[in-house]
């Protein structure tokens, strides 16, 4: 069955850079950097400039960087993409299985 989510609160943030569906990325538009904070996970791709709007809370779409069991606790990675939560902020939990890099998984957003 493919991902699909719930959002309960959705924001519109401004991309500071290009930001491609499903990345993690931060509340000044940013893609998150590797094991910080996420604001929440952007429904559509945005260039610069460009307003998107972002899942903050509920369930939202993200993309994996490593295979993610379901109910890991996750990070970001490189890319914005989530990977197994080590030593990072946990930005969310995995509702969904990912087999590889590149996977677009279910995750409940946690704030951080």
């Amino acid at each position: 069955m493919p991902a699909s989510n719930i959002a309960i609160l959705t924001l519109g943030v401004t991309a500071a850079a290009s930001i491609t569906q499903n990345q993690a990325v931060t509340a000044a538009g940013a893609v998150a950097t590797a094991a910080g904070n996420a604001v929440g996970f952007a429904n559509t791709g945005a260039s610069a400039g460009q307003r998107m709007p972002v899942t903050v809370l509920g369930t939202a779409l993200a993309v994996a960087g490593a295979a993610i069991a379901v109910g890991t606790a996750v990070e970001v990675g490189t890319a914005g993409k989530l990977v197994p939560q080590s030593d990072g902020v946990i930005v969310a939990r995995a509702l969904t299985a990912a087999a590889a890099d590149g996977d677009v998984i279910e995750v409940l957003c946690i704030p951080n």
